[in-house]
């Protein structure tokens, strides 16, 4: 007698592709933000960079008490910049007066393209910020 196959039907079989990583392959390329540089509106003062990892501004950095450290000296050009989404924005606190009338704003520093500058902005919410591609 003779063997009989049966016939089996073809199934595909199909995987969800699931990715394990993100990887910007073109959409953050060369993305800038546009911000104003208009701390303090225009009022001069100093810049404090938050450098001690407690909530709000502690005075001693400049001698190196424990206190969040001084960066500079400041006027705000008011200037809208465009800055790479690559570069760094650091937080700080943008100070004027002294003693009863000392007023404490907290900011976003931008150092400026060759990191040499002082460039602060009271909007902190960088993701309200415009962006465009350069």
């Amino acid at each position: 007698m003779r063997n009989k196959r049966a016939y089996i039907k073809p199934v595909l079989e199909s995987e969800t592709f699931v990715p394990q990583n993100y990887i910007a392959a073109c959409g953050d390329l060369n993305k800038m933000y546009k911000f104003k540089c208009d701390a303090g509106s225009g009022v001069s003062g100093d810049v404090y960079l938050e450098t001690n990892g407690k909530e709000g501004f502690q005075e001693g950095g400049f001698l190196g008490w424990g206190g969040d450290r001084y960066l500079s000296s400041y006027h705000a050009c008011g200037i809208t910049h465009e800055a790479s989404t690559t570069d760094d924005f650091l937080d700080g606190y943008y100070i004027t007066g002294s003693g009863r009338n000392k007023k404490v704003i907290p900011v976003k520093v931008w150092r400026g393209p060759n990191n040499d500058n002082t460039h602060c902005t009271e909007n902190l919410d960088m993701d309200s910020w415009e962006t465009v591609k350069s």
